[in-house]
């Protein structure tokens, strides 16, 4: 698995993002059961750029904690059996890693969602990462039953990386 993280700006968080992201990543691959080797851009950012982007992607003019930009279509979420080393541009033409998508954060949002919701930046950070891999999976929550699903799958995700909100 690789993942590619960059910063924009000026980013400081209090834990190695670097180990946090892969960590939590790989967890959500072994959850799923992806059976490639995959590849995952994270963008940490500002609440402006995001709010740019969201505003450019989304059409919604404010910043949000994080965006997904899934490359695959999955018919089922988390299903990769319509995926095969023959379908087209959707592995890494060096690595021939599954290239699943791009995770885009905002520092700010990181930082005041974790006071707010009093549990760590590591663990915001980590839930943020797992919330998006499961998009990137083609996981969404848009209905009831959808959310129920991503929910518990966001959960196990943690539980996985003993990632807590009681850990500081």
């Amino acid at each position: 698995m690789s993942l590619y993280l960059d910063t924009e700006g000026e980013v400081s968080l209090p834990f190695d993002a670097e180990e946090t992201a892969k960590f939590v990543t790989e967890a959500a691959l072994d959850l799923i059961g992806c059976p490639y080797e995959a590849e995952v851009d994270l963008l940490i950012t500002h609440d402006a750029q995001i709010r740019e982007m969201n505003r450019e992607h989304r059409g919604i003019d404010r910043a949000t904690d994080v965006l997904s930009f899934p490359f695959l279509d999955f018919g089922e979420p988390g299903d990769f059996s319509g995926i095969d080393e023959e379908t087209p541009d959707v592995f890494h033409p060096e690595t021939g890693e599954l290239l699943l998508g791009d995770i885009v954060l905002s520092v700010e949002r990181i930082m005041a969602q974790a006071e707010e919701y009093g549990h760590s930046p590591r663990r915001e950070f980590a839930f943020l990462i797992a919330h998006s891999m499961l998009h990137l999976f083609g996981f969404d929550h848009m209905e009831e039953e959808e959310r129920s699903v991503m929910e518990r799958k966001q959960r196990e995700i943690m539980e996985r990386v003993k990632i807590s909100r009681s850990d500081d």
